[in-house]
C-alpha cells in the first residue's frame, strides 16, 4: 500500500491586488505559512512521498527568499518530494529551480520529456516533466504508457484535461491509455473528486488556498492512499486559513442593514473575505461607507453591492421641493425614455443614499 500527499498550485507570492496593500502583504506571509502546514500534514500521516504538480511559484518574479523558504521546508520531511513545474513557475536555466540551494530529497523534474525515477523500497516508479516555457501547445501523453512490471506507477503532472489550450492539453483517452495508477494533476484550482479513466486514477489537487472569488469553498491538497485490493482513496486535507465567499443577503425593510448582514453571517467573527450583494425593497438607499466601517472588525475584507430596489413609496416624494424631490423628478424622466436600463435603477439607490445622509437641504 502506497500512502501519499497530492498538492499543486501555491502560488507563492501571488499580486492579491484585490485587497488593500497591507492585507495583500499579510497574505503573502500567510501564504508560505502553507508551506508549514503541508510538512506537518506529511509528517502527522507518515507518507511515503510528496507530490507538487506545478505552479508553486506564481511566476518569474517570486523572491528569491520564498524558493528558498519552500526549500527549508521540504528539507525537513524525511520522504523524497518531486516537483513537476507548471507554466507560472516554467523551468529554464536562470530559474529559481536551478538554484543549488534545494535538499536533496526534493528531486525536481526539469526536461520537457517524461522522466522516472524508481522508488525501490516501495516497489513504485514517480514519473514527472516540466513546463520550459509560460505556454505549451503539445499533449506530454501523446503515446506515453507504463510498462506492466508489478510496480505501482504514479505521475505528478501540470496539464489541462479535455483541453484545446496552451497548457498542455490530453485527452482522458490519453489518460486511460498511459496505464498510469495515479495521475496527480495540477493546474486546475478547483478539486472536483476522483475520477478514473480505464484503470488510472486521476484527480487534480486544486489550490490550497483561494486567491479570489473565482476560488471560493474548501482549498488544501489531498491524501492519496494506492492499494492494489481496495483501489484508490482519496481525501482532501483543508490547509487554508482564509476562504473567499460569494452571498446574497436580502435585507428588505432591515432597520439596521449591518445588523441584517451580520445575522446572515451566522454572528461570528470571521477571518474569511466576502462579497456579498445585497438585495431586497428597501424605502430608502443604502449608505455602503458606512456598511463597510460596521462590519470590518467582524471580517478580514468585505466587498458589499447594492442590488437593491426602491419602494414605489418613494416615488411619492417626487412633489416635494428638496433636493431629494428634483433628483427624482430627473430621474424618472430618464428611466421613463430607457425603462430596461438597470444603471438608471442603481443610480436612482446611489443618489437617494447620498442624499439621505446629510444632503437633503431645502433650495
Amino acid at each position: 500500500m502506497l500512502t501519499f500527499i497530492h498538492g499543486a498550485d501555491f502560488h507563492l507570492d501571488s499580486p492579491f491586488s484585490g485587497l488593500d496593500p497591507q492585507q495583500a502583504i499579510q497574505r503573502r506571509k500567510e501564504q508560505r505559512e502553507l508551506l508549514e502546514k503541508l510538512v506537518q500534514v506529511a509528517q502527522e500521516k507518515q507518507v511515503q512521498f510528496v507530490l507538487l504538480s506545478g505552479d508553486l511559484l506564481d511566476g518569474q518574479t517570486t523572491y528569491r527568499e520564498t524558493a528558498m523558504a519552500l526549500a527549508e521546508e521540504l528539507g525537513k520531511l524525511t520522504c523524497p518530494v518531486f516537483i513537476s513545474p507548471g507554466n507560472h513557475d516554467y523551468y529554464h536555466r536562470t530559474s529559481l529551480y536551478a538554484g543549488s540551494f534545494w535538499p536533496e530529497n526534493v528531486h525536481i523534474f526539469r526536461s520537457s520529456k517524461i522522466e522516472q525515477v524508481a522508488l525501490g523500497a516501495q516497489n513504485c516508479v514517480i514519473y514527472g516533466r516540466a513546463f520550459q516555457a509560460q505556454q505549451e501547445t503539445q499533449s506530454p501523453l501523446q503515446g506515453f504508457s507504463v510498462a506492466q512490471d508489478g510496480r505501482m506507477h504514479i505521475m505528478a503532472l501540470h496539464a489541462q484535461v479535455d483541453g484545446k489550450g496552451n497548457y498542455a492539453p490530453i485527452t482522458r483517452e490519453q489518460i486511460a491509455e498511459s496505464g498510469l495508477d495515479y495521475l496527480a494533476l495540477g493546474h486546475v484550482h478547483l478539486y472536483d473528486g476522483l475520477q478514473q479513466e480505464g484503470k488510472t486514477h486521476w484527480a487534480y489537487a486544486g489550490c490550497p488556498e483561494g486567491r479570489g472569488f473565482d476560488e471560493t469553498g474548501e482549498k488544501g491538497v489531498l491524501l492519496v492512499t494506492l492499494d492494489e485490493q481496495d483501489g484508490c482513496q482519496v481525501e482532501q486535507i483543508p490547509l487554508a486559513k482564509r476562504r473567499y465567499h460569494v452571498q446574497t443577503i436580502d435585507i428588505s425593510h432591515a432597520d439596521d442593514p449591518a445588523a441584517a448582514i451580520w445575522m446572515a453571517l451566522d454572528g461570528e467573527p470571521k477571518q474569511d473575505i466576502y462579497r456579498i450583494y445585497l438585495t431586497g425593497t428597501r424605502e430608502g438607499g443604502l449608505n455602503l461607507n458606512h456598511l463597510h466601517h460596521e462590519l470590518a472588525p467582524l471580517v478580514y475584507s468585505a466587498v458589499l453591492y447594492d442590488q437593491t430596489k426602491t419602494e414605489q413609496m418613494v416615488w411619492s416624494r417626487i412633489e416635494e421641493d428638496t433636493l431629494t424631490g428634483r433628483f427624482l423628478r430627473q430621474m424618472a424622466i430618464l428611466i421613463q425614455a430607457s425603462p430596461e436600463d438597470e444603471t438608471l435603477q442603481q443610480a436612482v439607490r446611489f443618489g437617494l443614499a447620498a442624499l439621505e445622509h446629510g444632503e437633503d437641504v431645502a433650495p
